[in-house]
């Protein structure tokens, strides 16, 4: 296939001509960004995303953030699929702030559309979000967007270089371009059986004016792609020793925004080959840490730091401000963090909490939320025929009402930053999921009017997860290193305990689902109205003081974004406004919707005696690419044929979900057992093996497919088996693990993961995992036990009932 490299025409005279023209045009080029990419000495830039040296090291730079996805490799992986490039010679770097980086793909695919809709409408929305983001967006790693974002400019950027290199060969060698060929780094001229390496030939190539089209390899032809391939960063991450071969590490600690050296430096520590934002080390670093009101949104009314600044090491005490969202609190820098975590236990504080949340209490909210569901009927979302006089007419009718609870993000890695501010410039370094973002917070927090004084440096993320998209905790880091003496760098961290009580959660919400059937057994129409907060607007105007509507598509995503053929349906969400600060959580909507519609799925065939699978069939007959995966997962878990006792004899039981999230379906089959009570206490539930099936277009790198669906049903399990956040007048309850529990290994599942053979455009996958767990689990519990959990975390009752 051919691909134009587009350049944008000129100034319309017009106003109105010019926003027509604009619209109109294609997307502006993301090969080349506004400033050069700088790098080593020996060193030459091809493009914005490559530069290659005379010692044969490719780097490749990568916008988006590491967070244990893979994304580094991935995306690493698709240009040096089209640069013919030796991946034992591949290298990465974190992308300086440039608009050619802008995430694309995760904004277009937040629009509110479902995915049948192919209409016009939908396709000049898209496009016209698509150049808007171009000019005007962010760089993001979200949305399980980061492949899909770059599947296409990354592909480019490498198939453009390679004709640049061979281009530079043709010219040294004085033969025509198409007698050239390459492999492994190496470029061939057989008829005269001369060869010469990239290297060789780098310098040469970047003088070269970029190629006006390029092909692109057919799928057949890949080389890398779709092969199981080894995490470039894992081996630094255990503790090898990596030198330039494949894993070599710049990005890590790369730099974003304004830096001569383009971050190829490694970070302040001169190239240590990675490291996370909390092991960051610099000359003279003092430690902060921060106590915040306990009430959500509460001040500090006065504070008294004599005591703390008499411990050893300390040099301040002050108070702080919230951030973007945050909450007011107080500070302290020492020399060390445990000096910093004892004064900081030692401040006498008086708190202002006056403010709305102080009034909340997380019970009487969900069941306010519950109230909603007898008197708004919400926002439809979706809507097919008329499914109230359907349900009115119907001979049999099922309702039910289902709920889940505020969660924590529980990242491994707290919340933390660290922050130079010296000479009217600062320096960042941090794991933050929108670097842009992070560098107005921090300008904004040190008043700098000009962001460009303000550098960021990437790290590793240990657990995004939705939270740091978030940048309450970099303004808040820059703040205080305004009080650091002498412009010492100071890095900033939470304890667990600040980080599970101040977080932005995800919503609360709670869901009726309502289904009519004839007098055979026929589904006649479903209804769905579910209430919680609107996110997007939360975030919106904490994030860039900007009002917007609430007018939300994620608190509904998961229930009318579904490809079951309803004969008639409504889809609708009512907005509730809370006083609790909410944010992306991984998988955003569909982590709890997903568990609503799923759970009614399996009660309506319950209801007319069905098989589940059989049922969920029946409603996907213009959906094979659904019906393949499910029908998948079935076979492979021995659907239909009675699962082994577990271990200690106890009768297993198999539940079955399936679900869309981000352009990924995903199926999931669950054999649970029930632990016998003791002593009065409830059944104890254990998860013995989950089969996995997923079909998330070409699967780039199949071994990070496999890894991520293992991590987001452990991740779902998790908050399935133990999560929820409880608030008592505005503050929340849960500190630590030991009361947010996370998955344990001993108690992890076996988990079987298959995937569906696929040359279509990558679609998401670090979030897909994560939804159907809980409804496979819970209806999993129904088959073993009669008892449907409709509230989340899963708490059955009743124990196993004898076998069907």
């Amino acid at each position: 296939m051919g691909v134009h490299r587009r350049v944008v025409l000129g100034t319309m005279a017009a106003a109105g001509a010019l926003v027509v023209g604009w619209s109109a045009l294609p997307p502006r080029q993301r090969l080349v960004p506004g400033r050069p990419l700088a790098g080593r000495a020996g060193e030459r830039a091809l493009n914005g995303w490559v530069r290659i040296g005379r010692d044969e090291r490719v780097t490749v730079v990568v916008p988006k953030s590491e967070m244990g996805q893979g994304v580094h490799t991935a995306l690493t992986m698709l240009l040096a699929e089209e640069l013919d490039a030796d991946f034992a010679q591949v290298a990465v770097e974190q992308a300086p702030i440039d608009a050619i980086y802008n995430n694309q793909a995760g904004v277009v695919d937040g629009l509110p559309f479902h995915p049948d809709d192919t209409g016009p409408l939908r396709s000049l929305a898209g496009w016209l979000t698509a150049k808007s983001m171009r000019e005007f967006g962010l760089m993001v790693t979200g949305g399980s967007s980061s492949v899909k974002d770059l599947w296409l400019p990354l592909r480019e950027a490498g198939a453009s270089a390679r004709a640049m290199l061979v281009a530079a060969a043709a010219g040294r060698w004085n033969v025509p371009a198409g007698e050239i060929q390459v492999a492994a780094g190496r470029l061939t001229h057989p008829a005269s059986s001369r060869a010469v390496s990239f290297g060789e030939v780098a310098a040469a190539a970047a003088a070269l004016p970029l190629p006006e089209e390029v092909a692109l390899k057919d799928p057949s032809r890949f080389r890398l792609v779709g092969r199981d391939t080894l995490r470039i960063e894992a081996a630094v991450k255990v503790g090898a020793r990596v030198g330039a071969g494949a894993g070599a590490i710049e990005g890590a600690g790369g730099s974003a925004g304004g830096s001569a050296d383009g971050g190829s430096s490694g970070g302040a520590d001169g190239g240590n080959g990675g490291r996370f934002g909390i092991d960051v080390l610099l000359p003279g670093l003092l430690y902060a840490t921060v106590r915040m009101c306990p009430t959500l949104g509460g001040k500090v009314a006065s504070l008294a730091g004599a005591k703390a600044m008499s411990l050893p090491g300390v040099k301040s005490v002050f108070a702080i401000d919230g951030q973007y969202g945050g909450t007011a609190g107080v500070a302290v820098i020492a020399d060390t963090p445990w000096h910093a975590l004892k004064a900081i236990a030692a401040v006498q504080v008086t708190w202002d909490e006056a403010v709305p949340a102080a009034a909340l209490d997380s019970a009487a909210a969900i069941a306010r939320l519950h109230r909603t569901l007898d008197t708004e009927r919400g926002f439809a979302w979706f809507s097919r025929g008329d499914a109230e006089g359907a349900l009115a007419g119907a001979a049999r009718t099922v309702q039910a009402d289902y709920a889940a609870p505020w969660l924590a993000h529980e990242t491994m890695e707290p919340m933390n930053c660290t922050v130079q501010f010296k000479d009217g410039r600062a320096t960042v370094w941090a794991g933050t999921q929108v670097p842009d973002l992070a560098r107005m917070a921090a300008a904004r927090a040190l008043g700098l009017h000009d962001a460009d004084k303000v550098q960021v440096h990437v790290q590793w993320l240990g657990g995004g997860f939705g939270r740091r998209l978030d940048v309450d905790f970099i303004a808040q880091a820059a703040a205080i290193a305004r009080n650091a003496p002498g412009g010492a760098p100071v890095q900033t961290f939470w304890s667990r305990a600040e980080d599970t009580t101040h977080d932005f959660y995800r919503p609360a919400c709670v869901s009726r689902w309502r289904a009519g059937f004839d007098a055979d057994g026929r589904l006649l129409a479903v209804d769905n109205v579910s209430a919680g907060q609107a996110l997007v607007p939360q975030v919106v105007r904490r994030l860039f003081a900007v009002p917007v509507p609430a007018f939300d598509k994620t608190a509904s995503e998961g229930a009318f974004d579904q490809p079951y053929e309803w004969p008639a349906a409504r889809i609708a969400h009512a907005v509730v406004p809370l006083p609790v600060p909410v944010g992306f959580w991984r998988s955003v909507g569909h982590s709890h919707q997903a568990f609503f519609k799923e759970s009614f799925v399996d009660e309506m065939a319950a209801a007319v005696r069905a098989d589940p699978v059989a049922f969920r069939l029946g409603l996907l007959k213009e959906h094979p690419r659904h019906a393949r995966v499910l029908q998948l997962a079935a076979g492979q878990a021995g659907w239909g044929t009675p699962p082994a006792p577990a271990a200690d004899g106890a009768r297993v039981a198999r539940g079955v979900a399936l679900h869309e999230s981000f352009g990924t379906v995903v199926a999931q089959v669950a054999e649970v057992s029930l632990a016998p009570a003791t002593s009065g206490a409830v059944p104890s539930l254990r998860v013995h093996r989950v089969v996995c099936a997923v079909d998330c277009g070409l699967p780039v790198n199949p071994n990070h497919v496999r890894q991520q669906m293992e991590s987001g049903i452990v991740f779902g399990l998790s908050a399935a088996l133990f999560g929820g956040v409880e608030i008592t007048k505005g503050r929340v309850t849960q500190t630590n693990f030991h009361d947010q529990p996370i998955l344990r290994l001993s108690a992890c599942p076996l988990i079987e993961t298959h995937i569906v053979p696929s040359t279509a455009h990558p679609e998401g996958i670090g979030e897909p995992g994560t939804p159907p767990i809980a409804p496979a689990v819970a209806n999993a519990v129904f088959a073993l036990t009669g008892e449907r959990l409709r509230t989340l975390p899963l708490k059955p009752t009743r124990g196993a009932g004898p076998p069907p």
